[in-house]
């Protein structure tokens, strides 16, 4: 029989797009507007739910502002809590990205995994910290994950994690493949413009490369003051073949699910045999400064 899995990603535009409101009240208000998708979710019986890079507030990295380290949490902490008698209730595992404090001026863009018994299993904090001009000033707000590349044994699958601009390096991936992923998760906030393209392209091509599933979620909607562009949305589930399970719109909150059947892992490794094939003996270049 099958192994069936039904994953959920949730995408969704900011309500409040005023940025001289508290923080706290604009994280509220993304919080409250999250929350009746995610008990959606739980009820078209989705098992593993991911949510959108830091989904409660708004991508405030356009800008320099040190008020928004106001948003920063710790973990587990206030939005774990949240999220843990959700998970329990449905039975589902959750991916929450928040913004994370570990200590005053040390923080990091991490992501949580609660599983389906609303226990928290841990963390992944993003590896790749983007500062590109203009409207992508990370390295003024996170500091560089140092986790590594952990994989977590939910109660339906074992669950990698990426975050955004993590899926331009293919190195990360392949370590969530050799550690066990079976799906890995990317909560993103990208908007058009140069990397639209690449969007349908690298993870895909990191799901045929290494034989997992990959669920990718992306906001939509424009943020202000900052107006960099459009969130383009379209998340999408994809299979160990590349294929588009599910896809989401371009520009309305939504709930895409997909159900994902975990032996087709096997099916495609015993045809593309990568990881039998490869010569780390040979790669001693991959790692040098």
């Amino acid at each position: 029989m099958s192994r069936i899995v039904r994953a959920g990603l949730i995408q969704c535009s900011n309500p409040i797009n005023d940025e001289t409101r508290p923080v706290k009240d604009i994280q509220a208000a993304m919080l409250e507007k999250h929350l009746p998708m995610v008990h959606e979710a739980g009820k078209q019986g989705v098992k593993i739910l991911g949510l959108q890079e830091i989904f409660n507030g708004p991508y405030f990295c356009p800008s320099k502002d040190v008020r928004w380290y106001d948003a920063a949490e710790e973990v587990p902490g206030p939005t774990t809590e949240v999220f843990v008698p959700i998970a329990k209730k449905y039975g589902m595992a959750i991916v929450v990205p928040v913004y994370e404090r570990e200590m005053a001026g040390v923080y990091y863009n991490t992501a949580i995994v609660i599983d389906a018994d609303g226990k928290y299993l841990g963390k992944y904090r993003k590896t790749h910290i983007p500062d590109v001009n203009p409207g992508f000033f990370e390295k003024f707000y996170f500091r560089p994950g140092n986790l590594g590349y952990p994989v977590f044994q939910t109660q339906y699958a074992k669950v990698g994690l990426y975050i955004c601009y993590d899926r331009h390096f293919p190195e990360g991936a392949r370590l969530l493949g050799m550690n066990g992923a079976e799906v890995v998760f990317n909560p993103s906030a990208t908007v058009a413009g140069l990397s639209q393209y690449l969007w349908k392209l690298e993870q895909p091509a990191h799901a045929v490369a290494n034989g997992y599933f990959v669920a990718a979620s992306n906001r939509v909607g424009t943020e202000a003051p900052w107006n960099i562009g459009k969130f383009y949305g379209t998340s999408y589930i994809c299979d160990p073949r590349g294929q588009m399970l599910a896809v989401g719109s371009e520009d309305k909150d939504e709930l895409v699910i997909a159900d994902m059947n975990m032996d087709q892992i096997e099916e495609v490794r015993r045809t593309w045999q990568f990881y039998r094939d490869r010569r780390p003996d040979l790669y001693e270049g991959l790692v040098k400064p």
